[in-house]
């Protein structure tokens, strides 16, 4: 299976990229994360013209909404969790039929948690740690097997995830609470899987500011774009790849989609 995760920045504004990068990379499964369109107006056919049989979404007008876009049969998980109570389309999961056999794939958009690194003087970095925390004690509650989460989770946890540590320690997106939620979160029962394939000290990002008019040589990155793999899948990630190209395309998103190759075996 090849899975690709993209914080799209407008689903129906960048069908012709969807559309490239289907034709080009042919994956089998994406996430998609601000999708910024409520589920009447969802391009189902325009998807389904793409070889886009199965789908699941959850949208809103104007911002966030995140889809699973399918190959193979998906089976939508019912009653999933309304982090924080907000109705706010930040969270769809779904299992994937494959002819070897079949996995959960959670697909999240975590808040960005605002500037001001303070949950006591900024609400949108409270609902960041908040929604980190209610999605840290779901996964504790149980053992998820077969399982692929992935997402725009707004942190950047690693030293060399970001263009510069030091300068960005107070910066929310990587700030020390912050990653410590995540790896709590991380903990309880996930593996990353592009920092698996690909470690440290080298560097790896998937989101470049548009306020950067040459993004590619100031590269002032961040990677916020994550896949975690449950244990029981580690041995068949085969690779992981950030297709920083598409940062070039014509009206990109300010993200780029990240993409694995797993071998699932029965």
């Amino acid at each position: 299976m090849r899975l690709m995760t993209w914080n799209i920045n407008s689903l129906r504004l960048r069908l012709p990229l969807l559309e490239k990068l289907t034709c080009d990379e042919q994956p089998d499964v994406i996430c998609l994360q601000e999708t910024k369109v409520p589920d009447p107006l969802f391009p189902v056919e325009q998807l389904q013209e793409m070889g886009w049989k199965y789908y699941v979404y959850w949208g809103m007008k104007g911002y966030n909404g995140v889809a699973i876009l399918s190959r193979y049969p998906l089976e939508a998980v019912q009653n999933a969790p309304d982090w924080c109570g907000r109705g706010d389309s930040r969270y769809v999961a779904a299992w994937v039929q494959l002819p070897t056999g079949r996995v959960l794939v959670h697909n999240f958009y975590v808040p960005a948690g605002g500037d001001v690194p303070d949950p006591n003087e900024n609400d949108k970095f409270a609902h960041k740690l908040a929604f980190l925390e209610e999605a840290r004690a779901f996964f504790a509650k149980d053992t998820f097997k077969s399982s692929i989460l992935v997402g725009d989770l707004n942190i950047a946890p690693r030293e060399h995830d970001v263009w510069s540590h030091k300068q960005l320690l107070k910066i929310v997106s990587h700030t020390p609470i912050e990653v410590k939620a995540l790896n709590a979160w991380q903990d309880t029962g996930f593996v990353d899987a592009m920092r698996h394939l690909i470690p440290e000290p080298e560097k790896l990002y998937t989101w470049w500011s548009y306020r950067n008019r040459d993004w590619k040589k100031s590269n002032r990155g961040r990677r916020l774009d994550h896949i975690w793999v449950s244990p029981d899948l580690l041995a068949g990630v085969k690779a992981c790849r950030v297709l920083k190209d598409v940062r070039d395309w014509e009206g990109p998103s300010d993200h780029v989609p990240v993409m694995m190759d797993l071998e699932v075996i029965a």
